[in-house]
């Protein structure tokens, strides 16, 4: 395949993005007796038979090494109560485990935050470079679901325009 310059810049990228809303996971993983967690909006339902699920990881993330070695991950679907959890993936540099009752172990060696709605404790099955970016293919192994997701009061995190919103019954558009 022919390389040809690049005709989009990545500023131009990401603000055609700002207006495309995505919803907000964390990703936390353990390997060689180390912890991770991120932020993602890259979170995607890639096959419901095998039941897999993709998501991306920037080189430029502390936490990626982390992620790429790992064998199993667990992925935290967020709702608004757990913007906190968003932010705290998003922030750089800072202690994700540092708050112990926030966070426990999978009794396969996976950390995971406990506050989280919906858990996917999922098997990594493979992982595609994609220019400054690895896409993480993951098949679910074991889903932890509180019971809120088809209920009315949940509360979806979303990210767009740079910024956190939540959706709810409010924001339902009727056709």
């Amino acid at each position: 395949m022919e390389q040809t310059a690049h005709t989009v810049s990545a500023d131009q990228l990401k603000r055609a993005f700002r207006n495309h809303p995505a919803g907000v996971a964390v990703i936390s993983a353990s390997a060689d007796g180390v912890n991770a967690a991120l932020t993602v909006s890259s979170l995607s339902s890639l096959s419901a038979e095998p039941p897999l699920l993709v998501f991306s990881v920037s080189d430029i993330s502390s936490s990626t090494p982390v992620v790429l070695a790992a064998e199993t991950v667990v992925v935290h679907m967020l709702d608004a109560g757990c913007a906190w959890l968003a932010k705290l993936g998003a922030e750089r540099g800072a202690d994700r485990f540092k708050d112990a009752g926030q966070w426990d172990v999978l009794p396969g060696g996976e950390p995971f935050f406990v506050g989280a709605p919906v858990i996917v404790r999922a098997r990594v099955v493979d992982h595609v470079r994609a220019g400054s970016s690895t896409l993480c293919i993951l098949e679910a192994v074991e889903i932890v679901d509180r019971g809120e997701v088809e209920s009315d009061a949940a509360r979806p995190l979303v990210y767009h325009n740079r910024t956190w919103h939540e959706l709810s019954p409010a924001s339902t558009l009727a056709f």
